[in-house]
């Protein structure tokens, strides 16, 4: 038996005394072939409900009578090409049964008003002008045998396709089973390692973010013991400049006015000026030695700027291997996702094979149900037959209750890597205010280190202030030498008579304690002529640098402290005889 069409297909079903009406109903095609004694060939159309057992519609057609259904409808073909033509026929009505205005239909009526004995079955075509009928069949109503025959045929296909079902059950549930157990434990090394590398980086980043605490607290109180340090240094170093400026003037202006009150008591002021400048480089050395504390002072800070250097790039290497950690952590777990992933795939394909297996279930038990009702004769088989579908029912349930316990740790495994991907983004956040920490505390650094260099410019600045000072006091003193050992000895007239010095000279000078530079200017008195300054002045270009100061000294500064040299009236107390002095670059001859 050779099956060559079997399909369900709408059919316009019409009794007497009762209106039309559709159903599905499965038309099948089988070729049977006998070769004893004679080789035949039989063509039988069977129509069949799938939820009806009962209903069973045969028709035999043998070569016979094919020829004589040939004449009666007027068919040009043939026994051989007759299956093809009707199944293409059917195909035709098969193709338009979904259409409103299908052009093929198929029609079965019976005369009785039950559909019983014999039925009518045709294929009709129609169009707007008539309906066609193509062919026309009459099919006879199955006896009980061949009702029999065909629920047996039912029942053994059902059993066959239930050991097909109970094979593909077996496979699904041990592939399951292989699948949940190799998933769990995957999920268990992954949940293992997640914790492994959550308490290490909980550790790293506690042990980090107190070790960054410490030394920044570390760093901020050196940096405000250092700001303290040179500004009370400082503020004592331009004090004692001051002071030392000071009383330094005020000395110099009691010599003076010392010098015009009387010429005897010069020898006097001279050592008292030795002494003051005996003082002064004592104040001088302690300068010096307070310049190099502050140097080593300052030798010290580069070194510890340099160990904050080393710190601060050993802590960015902490920090990009940090990074790169990071980075691998994302890395595994998006790893993790993908298998996440996966897993849900083979969740979701086996849930479809749950969906098809129970509608699969559903059909069969409405069928055994029917086939239990109809046949009494296999009540036994079938007894089996629904004992085992309730086992396979509750396997499937058992299938059911651990997809959703795997539904359930996936959804928790998903909650486990969001909670780590916020902690990450955290330890970022932290990493981030780290580096911050550290840019600021470079800005200080490079703060104190301009600090430190105009306080040494200061301080530099001070030591020529002090370095000029004493180089005008020593050409003080070798003018007031000069002066004696050049003078001869004078009338007593010339000794009273004090006007007699202001004639001829008059000094002044002036220091520029601030700027690191003096100047004296000669002032000459009212006495002299323009003539006599003139000729002072071209002495003094003559002698160049052989007497006399530097010319830096003779720069102006506005910041300058006037420091006036002898009064006129030194010039009673000098003969007007007197051998002139070596033209001097500060003073007129």
């Amino acid at each position: 038996m050779e099956e060559l069409y079997s399909k369900v297909l709408q059919v316009f079903v019409r009794c007497r005394d009762t209106e039309e009406r559709k159903a599905n109903i499965r038309v099948t095609i089988e070729l049977q072939q006998t070769s004893s004694p004679i080789q035949k060939r039989d063509l039988l159309v069977k129509l069949t409900d799938d939820k009806d057992p009962y209903f069973l519609f045969n028709l035999f057609i043998s070569e016979e009578d094919f020829q004589s259904l040939k004449v009666q409808q007027g068919l040009l073909i043939d026994f051989t090409s007759f299956p093809q033509k009707f199944i293409d026929l059917l195909n035709l009505c098969y193709a338009e049964q979904d259409s409103e205005n299908p052009r093929f239909l198929l029609h079965l009526s019976c005369q009785s008003p039950v559909l019983e004995g014999t039925a009518n079955f045709s294929v009709v075509e129609t169009n707007a002008f008539k309906h066609l009928n193509h062919l026309f069949l009459r099919l006879v109503q199955g006896s009980d045998k061949e009702v029999k025959d065909y629920l047996a045929v039912c029942l053994s296909s059902l059993k066959a396709e239930k050991q097909a079902l109970e094979m593909k059950l077996k496979k699904t549930e041990d592939d399951l089973s292989r699948q949940l157990s190799y998933a769990q434990q995957t999920l268990s090394e992954k949940t293992k390692e997640l914790d492994k590398l959550r308490s290490e980086w909980m550790n790293q980043t506690s042990s980090l973010s107190s070790r960054h605490s410490q030394e920044l607290q570390s760093e901020r109180e050196k940096a405000t013991e250092l700001q303290s340090r040179l500004q009370q240094q400082t503020e004592q170093l331009r004090q004692e400049l001051e002071g030392a400026h000071k009383k330094s003037t005020q000395q110099l202006h009691n010599k003076l006015t010392e010098l015009e009150t009387s010429c005897r008591e010069l020898t006097e002021k001279k050592y008292k000026n030795e002494s003051v400048i005996r003082d002064l480089k004592v104040k001088l050395v302690g300068a010096e030695e307070e310049c190099q504390r502050s140097k080593q002072q300052v030798l010290s800070l580069r070194r510890e700027n340099g160990t904050l250097d080393t710190e601060v790039h050993e802590k960015e290497r902490l920090v990009s291997q940090l990074q790169m950690r990071v980075a691998v952590l994302e890395q595994e777990v998006k790893d993790k996702e993908q298998l996440m992933r996966r897993t849900k795939e083979v969740l979701d394909a086996t849930q479809q094979q749950k969906e098809s297996i129970e509608e699969n279930t559903e059909s069969k038990d409405l069928q055994i149900k029917k086939l239990e009702a109809t046949v009494k004769s296999l009540s036994e088989e079938l007894i089996k037959a629904n004992s085992i579908i309730k086992k396979l029912q509750g396997e499937v349930r058992g299938l059911v209750g651990k997809l959703k316990v795997k539904n359930t740790v996936t959804v928790s495994q998903e909650k486990v890597l969001q909670e780590t991907s916020e902690k990450l983004q955290h330890v970022e956040k932290s990493l981030q205010n780290a580096h911050q920490q550290l840019t600021a505390k470079d800005d200080q650094a490079s703060k104190l280190k301009e600090q430190l260099e105009t306080t040494v410019q200061k301080l530099n600045e001070s030591r020529e202030v002090l370095k000029t000072n004493e180089n005008v006091i020593n050409w003080l003193n070798k003018q007031l030498n000069e002066k004696q050992l050049s003078r001869k000895p004078q009338p007593p007239e010339s000794l009273e008579n004090p006007s007699v010095l202001s004639t001829t000279t008059g000094l002044k000078a002036q220091f520029y304690p601030h700027s690191g530079k003096a100047a004296v200017f000669p002032v000459g008195s009212l006495d002299v002529t323009p003539n006599e300054q003139r000729a002072a002045q071209t002495a003094n270009r003559q002698t160049g640098d052989s007497a006399g100061l530097d010319s830096k000294y003779f720069e102006r500064r506005d910041d300058s402290i006037p420091v006036y040299g002898l009064p006129s009236n030194l010039h009673r107390e000098f003969p007007q005889r007197t051998k002139p002095a070596i033209a001097s670059a500060y003073f007129s001859a």
